[in-house]
């Protein structure tokens, strides 16, 4: 039986590179998109024209009746669910926490915190093995900016990624003996467009001296080690926090 995955915010970066290596490695893939029906309609052809198999599904994260929507679609266009990959985020502009607005605050954590825990919801309740489902993974996208705390820039981001491991840690242990993985990966400075979305578009190629590597990342080298925790070659690890930073 095919293995199915959706990939949250897979119409771009991080996510488009994750769903197309996936479908390279046999799985049937559902793209998450917000409002870019055009890229993610791309990403599906790209697969389509390989010979996978995926589909394109518009939700926001953060409203819970779309997301019950698109596992729904899921359900009834690829089939059970086996793995999820929480990509969908959000950085805003360039900002000190005191000349932060509680909007903002809002926004960052109601689609980079409730939105992954919604959706990780879901997918244990068609996963978890005490629900009749037969295993699966789920991987979290969160940030080196978890640990660096991004003072100056978004400390909100960094905190709503620090919540993000401790939930990853926390349901890692609660679902581990029901056949579920869930893991986290936290890239560094990666070559996408998020940074132009928070205002600072060169921010890779600013920063990259402090990558004892000496670069900024790429998408794909991030899907490649996604696409490996979701595999059965990382059968025996959960609850890992995987630094994909070049060593920042």
């Amino acid at each position: 039986m095919q293995q199915v995955l959706l990939v949250t915010g897979g119409s771009r970066g991080i996510g488009a590179a994750t769903a197309l290596l996936a479908a390279q490695q046999g799985w049937a893939v559902a793209v998450n998109y917000t409002a870019d029906a055009q890229a993610a309609q791309a990403v599906v052809r790209q697969i389509e024209a390989a010979g996978g198999k995926a589909i394109a599904l518009q939700a926001d994260v953060a409203d819970e009746g779309q997301v019950l929507a698109m596992f729904a679609a899921v359900d009834a266009q690829l089939g059970r669910l086996t793995g999820l990959v929480n990509n969908a985020g959000v950085v805003d502009v360039t900002a000190r926490v005191e000349d932060m607005e509680m909007a903002r605050w809002r926004r960052m954590f109601d689609i980079n915190v409730l939105g992954t825990m919604l959706c990780a919801r879901e997918a244990v309740r068609r996963m978890s093995t005490r629900r009749g489902g037969a295993g699966g993974a789920i991987v979290n996208l969160s940030s080196a900016a978890a640990r660096l705390g991004a003072p100056g820039q978004y400390v909100d981001y960094a905190a709503a990624k620090g919540a993000v491991d401790s939930f990853t840690i926390g349901l890692a242990k609660e679902v581990g003996a029901e056949g579920i993985r869930v893991n986290a990966v936290r890239p560094g400075l990666i070559e996408t467009d998020i940074h132009a979305s928070g205002g600072l578009p060169d921010r890779v190629r600013d920063l990259a001296h402090l990558v004892p590597m000496g670069r900024g990342g790429s998408a794909p080298e991030v899907a490649q080690s996604i696409v490996w925790l979701l595999s059965p070659a990382a059968s025996y690890t959960t609850m890992a926090l995987l630094d994909v930073s070049g060593g920042r």
